[in-house]
C-alpha cells in the first residue's frame, strides 16, 4: 500500500465564517469550487461541505452542539497540529502567501528557508484560517538519489 490520503475532514467552529473562506482558499490550492457539495445531516448533528480534487477530497465540518463553544487548539490530543500543502515552485510559495493575505488568513510566518528541517532547501510559509487551524505551503527541491 502507498501512503495516499484519499480525505480530509476538519472540524471548524462557525460554518458561515469558515465555508466563505475556504471558498476563496481551496481554488488557489488547486481545487475546483464547481466540484463543491453541501448537506445538513440532522441525524448526526452535522452540516458539512466538501471540496473535491482528483487526489484529494477535503471537507469542512460543523461541531457537535454540545461542542458549539469550545475553541481550537492545535496542541490538545487529537487536534490536527497543521496541514501541509505542497508547491511546485519558491514562486508557487510566494504567490501563494500573497493570495492567502488576500483573503484574510492570518500568516504566522512568511514565506523563508528553514535550515533546520529536512530536506535541505525547505521553503514554506504558514498561516491560520480565521478561526485559528494551521496550514503550510511548502516547496522542496528534488533530492539526489
Amino acid at each position: 500500500m502507498e501512503p495516499i490520503i484519499d480525505h480530509i475532514e476538519i472540524t471548524v467552529r462557525d460554518m458561515s465564517v469558515a465555508a466563505p473562506f475556504y471558498d476563496k482558499l481551496l481554488p488557489l490550492l488547486g481545487f475546483d469550487i464547481e466540484s463543491r457539495s453541501s448537506a445538513v445531516l440532522e441525524d448526526h448533528d452535522l452540516h458539512v461541505v466538501e471540496y473535491l480534487h482528483p487526489r484529494l477530497g477535503f471537507a469542512i465540518n460543523s461541531p457537535r452542539s454540545a461542542f458549539q463553544g469550545d475553541t481550537v487548539h492545535r496542541r490538545r490530543p487529537g487536534a490536527l497540529h497543521h496541514l501541509a500543502f505542497r508547491a511546485e515552485s519558491r514562486a508557487d510559495v510566494d504567490r501563494l502567501h500573497r493570495e492567502v493575505t488576500k483573503i484574510g488568513a492570518m500568516i504566522v510566518s512568511p514565506p523563508r528557508e528553514y535550515p533546520e528541517y529536512v530536506p535541505p532547501g525547505y521553503y514554506a510559509c504558514f498561516f491560520k484560517d480565521l478561526e485559528g487551524i494551521k496550514y503550510e505551503i511548502v516547496h522542496t527541491p528534488p533530492q539526489p538519489g
